[in-house]
């Protein structure tokens, strides 16, 4: 996605960046809190301006130099996105006024060679806009700071306006918005199973931070990719633990894992990551039925397999039943066997997602419906539901995709005249007979249309 030009949001800790980062991509997209380090991965969006587009990418605090791996591999990152980035937004707080820490970061900008701007953020007051003007913000010979409020949206438009300058200046001017379809791949899984480990191998790349410390994820981290002219869009997310658990620690996590589910209500194909060599448990099954109720299509990640011992022949089939057996709701889950350590089956990852995306915008002649149903029906015939008498299924239509939808026509007074089971039943069967692989498949009773004479 190397076509789109890149803006970077740089500085310390508590100024404002993903702030500023929420209010250009006009949406609530990283998370904010008063807390030192709460941004530690890179987080990107797109920014529509003058019917321009260009990616802006949100980074952790670059005085997060406190010895821990986490905050090393924090700063790491943030440089990581300032030597991409075509232009750097350079934020500071005219609140407190420059600090040590921000007059030797402006000397190591300077040694980029890249386009900044400085933004002096927090602009709240007549004083602190006019405040820009003083020489103490003349940072390693950089220009005077642009006054905005991030908070309050002032001056944001100016800013926009400037970048959209700069970009033409230095030759790499927004491109149109691009309406190509781009599949939203979402990670999902309890802390520590490898989900950013997945996404880095994926990419190729040290993307996210990945450490044994639970909570190391704390938001949904976007990354845009293009493969042989497919473009994709992965989503790494908060590491779900039990909601007890969740409950208690508040906060940050709770507001991550919160994150974590809409981004596996609103994707297109959703990885479930887990440890393959560990046994399934209760917060397992649990994000299995989140994700069965998502209706997005799922890929079971069986990660770490380069840990299982005494593997045979039949290791892999056993697994696959085990699974089946653990999580029957998610059946129709498709099972990769990867080590993001070794690199082992990632590249096929991408020939599942496609698949899965196929199968959940499929949809089935009316021929295919009629053959199917009275092979069902003579197979196993209708169930009643809370009436006396069983229905008579009169047909059967699709009603839509992502996921696959269908309606059995019956002929009866009321729609709950069948059992549910007998719709499970339906549902089963069509994944039996067609490639609905990694996607569910939605069944509903519907009383025959009254047409009007």
């Amino acid at each position: 996605m190397s076509k789109i030009p890149t803006v970077a949001i740089i500085g310390r800790t508590n100024v404002g960046k993903s702030t500023l980062f929420n209010r250009m991509i006009e949406q609530p997209k990283a998370l904010i809190s008063s807390v030192p380090g709460t941004t530690r991965d890179r987080n990107e969006a797109e920014v529509l301006w003058r019917a321009k587009i260009f990616r802006v990418v949100d980074t952790g605090g670059t005085d997060s130099e406190f010895g821990k791996e986490i905050e090393k591999a924090t700063v790491d990152q943030v440089w990581r996105a300032a030597n991409e980035a075509d232009i750097i937004l350079f934020v500071v707080d005219l609140k407190t006024g420059p600090m040590p820490q921000e007059r030797a970061l402006a000397k190591k900008l300077k040694t980029i060679n890249k386009p900044v701007i400085v933004v002096g953020n927090k602009a709240e007051t007549p004083n602190l806009v006019a405040s820009v003007h003083n020489p103490e913000w003349r940072l390693a010979g950089l220009r005077s700071p642009m006054a905005v409020s991030a908070l309050r949206g002032t001056g944001v438009g100016d800013l926009l306006d400037l970048i959209h300058k700069e970009l033409r200046k230095i030759k790499r001017p927004s491109t149109e918005r691009n309406e190509d379809p781009i599949v939203r791949v979402a990670i999902i899984g309890k802390p520590n199973v490898g989900k950013s480990s997945i996404v880095n191998a994926i990419l190729g790349e040290e993307r996210v931070i990945t450490s044994p410390m639970t909570h190391t994820t704390r938001e949904p981290i976007d990354t845009k990719i293009e493969l042989n002219g497919k473009k994709y869009l992965f989503i790494d997310t908060a590491g779900m633990r039990k909601s007890g658990k969740v409950k208690r620690a508040g906060g940050l996590e709770a507001a991550g894992v919160a994150r974590s589910k809409k981004a596996a209500e609103t994707a297109d194909v959703v990885l479930m990551v887990m440890e393959a060599n560990e046994q399934i448990g209760t917060q397992d099954k649990a994000i299995a039925g989140i994700l069965d109720s998502s209706n997005a299509g799922v890929i079971i990640v069986a990660n770490k397999w380069d840990l299982v011992a005494n593997k045979t022949p039949t290791t892999i089939n056993d697994y696959e039943k085990y699974v089946a057996g653990m999580m029957p709701f998610i059946s129709y889950a498709p099972i990769v066997f990867t080590s993001a350590k070794t690199g082992q089956r990632i590249e096929n990852i991408f020939t599942l997602i496609d698949q899965v995306q196929a199968a959940r915008t499929r949809e089935l002649t009316e021929e295919e419906l009629e053959k199917f149903l009275r092979q069902a029906v003579s197979h196993r015939a209708p169930i009643r539901g809370k009436v006396v008498k069983p229905p008579k299924a009169l047909g059967l239509r699709q009603t839509g995709t992502c996921p696959p939808s269908f309606a059995v026509t019956i002929k009866a007074k009321r729609e709950d005249a069948i059992s549910q089971s007998y719709l499970r039943y339906i549902e089963n069967r069509l994944h039996e007979e067609f490639d609905f692989t990694g996607t569910p498949v939605v069944v509903k009773a519907r009383l025959p249309r009254i047409t009007a004479v």
